[in-house]
């Protein structure tokens, strides 16, 4: 856990050193997981390769001068036009981009039966390094990326089958550390505010699950139908009607905590002096709400970053697919408090 605020940015040229100090290592390590030259222990070498991303440093590629695909799905899109986490996954993936001396062009992929040809067209064209899939997994297109003559990798996805390499934030570490900080605070009946249907956000209702334990009631998980604040707030406004049986909310996204925010002051409830809120993602706006929002914060900027190096390592022969969970962070704001008396 951290206090409010982003984390000092190292400013000038980045240098191995810097990297070293980030993950406590020495810079001759460093040095042997970036050049895949002499062995460094799997877990430890992504570590290096994640903090080497969300500083910039620009490693030596033979990418430079050439194009990647980044296909995003519909859902993806949608987000991004929102302004939600897919932008700034974005922003990271260009910043990577520009380090490395690539560019990156957009594909729209609106359903499964386009991906088998957008992954053809990649392969016939030489100046395409690869292709990134967004925020894509279902089954389908899953199976055409697996097969495709071209170098593919997940963006805030991951393969079951483990044939394609993949970043993502560690959805269910986050939303387990995000409970259990709401039970330290004295919370037993935590509500968690979900939008289902992706794996990523499956695994948060798993970690959910993780640190309520045995107070793991499934009638306090609340479904809504879309990322959107009026649809969370219609679906706490519903469950108010019922009574209310929760003293805090853990929501799978800032949009769904803003409709939280507004159904608990429709129903004259206090945040956080009856119900506290605490959300998934951390988009900028969370520290604008009155009570600022109390979230746990996705590095989505590096989450892009480090789509492009695992893209790299597609392209080499001899290493296999991994899959890459990036920590989170708890920042506890004004909307998190003790539990009142209930």
């Amino acid at each position: 856990m951290r206090p409010d605020g982003k984390r000092a940015a190292i400013s000038g040229r980045v240098r191995l050193k810097d990297i070293a100090e980030r993950v406590g290592v020495s810079t001759a390590t460093v040095s042997r997981a970036l050049s895949a030259r002499g062995y460094v222990e799997a877990g430890l070498a992504a570590r290096i390769m994640s903090a080497a991303a969300e500083l910039n440093y620009p490693m030596p590629t033979s990418l430079a001068g050439q194009t990647v695909w980044l296909a995003a799905s519909a859902p993806a899109m949608l987000d991004f036009a929102r302004n939600q986490f897919t932008l700034h996954v974005l922003e990271g993936l260009r910043d990577r981009a520009a380090t490395l001396g690539m560019a990156v062009e957009a594909r729209s992929l609106p359903d499964r039966d386009v991906a088998a040809g957008l992954l053809a067209d990649a392969a016939a064209d030489p100046g395409v390094a690869g292709v990134l899939l967004l925020s894509i997994d279902d089954d389908a297109t899953l199976a055409e990326a697996r097969a495709a003559p071209v170098p593919v990798a997940l963006v805030n996805a991951d393969d079951p089958e483990m044939q394609l390499s993949s970043v993502a934030p560690c959805n269910r570490s986050a939303a387990a550390l995000a409970t259990d900080a709401l039970r330290q605070l004295g919370h037993q009946r935590i509500l968690l505010l979900t939008h289902p249907g992706r794996r990523t956000i499956q695994r948060r209702l798993e970690g959910w699950r993780d640190a309520m334990g045995g107070d793991a009631d499934p009638d306090l998980v609340v479904e809504v139908g879309d990322w959107l604040a009026e649809a969370a707030a219609a679906a706490i406004a519903s469950r108010l009607e019922r009574g209310r049986d929760f003293t805090a909310i853990l929501a799978c996204g800032d949009a769904l905590a803003v409709g939280a925010y507004a159904a608990l002051r429709g129903a004259g409830v206090a945040i956080p002096g009856e119900v506290s809120v605490l959300s998934i993602d951390g988009l900028p706006q969370a520290a604008l709400l009155d009570p600022p929002l109390s979230t746990m914060e996705i590095p989505m900027r590096a989450v892009g970053a480090v789509a492009l190096d695992l893209l790299k390592e597609a392209r080499s022969r001899g290493l296999p697919p991994r899959r890459v969970e990036l920590a989170c962070e708890l920042v506890l704001r004004g909307s998190t408090g003790p539990v009142a008396a209930f």
